[in-house]
């Protein structure tokens, strides 16, 4: 998350305080953020954008019962989680319905990586190539793996903050982070894990 929310800045403790103003802040710049970790959990475009509101919606609407006992960006992505997983859930019970991929124009992180002009005109294509690959690669991970790996890696956060937020012990995170980066790295070499 581009800033701190918790404490003084906890978007639902103001609503609870009757100021919409912050959480209406945090909606407005955190929305790339949950769209991009949709994305790269599997959604389709339109499915993570359903996602995020799913999300901005189930927080607005508990804010009355919401207690702050840690840290905001947890409890965020906790409920972030708990959304895809009752997508995946709905998603389940369709059939003819698979994951998306999401694709690598979905993710905004990876392709703002690539949008700087290349030196070489082949350089733009080797790291389109070399996104898709990790696409790819992402694609084949298990969702516990992938979503360990999406929060420690891509959105940088501490293993005990992700801890906290799947409710898990830091050791689970760990073996999971460590399993997810030997599966990547075969995955990328052309090998399997």
């Amino acid at each position: 998350m581009k800033e701190s929310w918790d404490f003084g800045q906890d978007p639902l403790v103001a609503l609870q305080r009757g100021d919409p103003g912050l959480f209406e802040a945090f909606v407005l710049s955190e929305t790339p953020t949950f769209l991009a970790f949709f994305l790269r959990l599997g959604a389709r475009r339109a499915e993570a954008e359903d996602l995020v509101q799913d999300l901005f919606l189930k927080l607005f609407r508990n804010a009355e019962n919401y207690q702050p006992k840690g840290r905001f960006a947890a409890y965020a992505f906790r409920v972030a989680r708990n959304a895809w997983i009752d997508g995946a859930r709905r998603r389940a019970h369709r059939p003819g319905e698979g994951r998306g991929d999401g694709g690598p124009e979905g993710d905004a992180l990876l392709d703002a990586r690539i949008a700087a002009p290349a030196e070489e005109p082949g350089a733009a294509l080797a790291e389109r190539e070399e996104v898709e690959r990790l696409h790819a690669a992402l694609a084949t991970l298990g969702q516990h793996h992938r979503l360990v790996f999406e929060l420690g890696v891509l959105q940088e956060l501490p293993y005990g903050t992700i801890a906290e937020m799947l409710d898990i012990p830091i050791g689970t995170v760990k073996s999971r982070m460590f399993h997810a980066v030997r599966k990547l790295r075969a995955g990328l070499a052309g090998g399997e894990a």
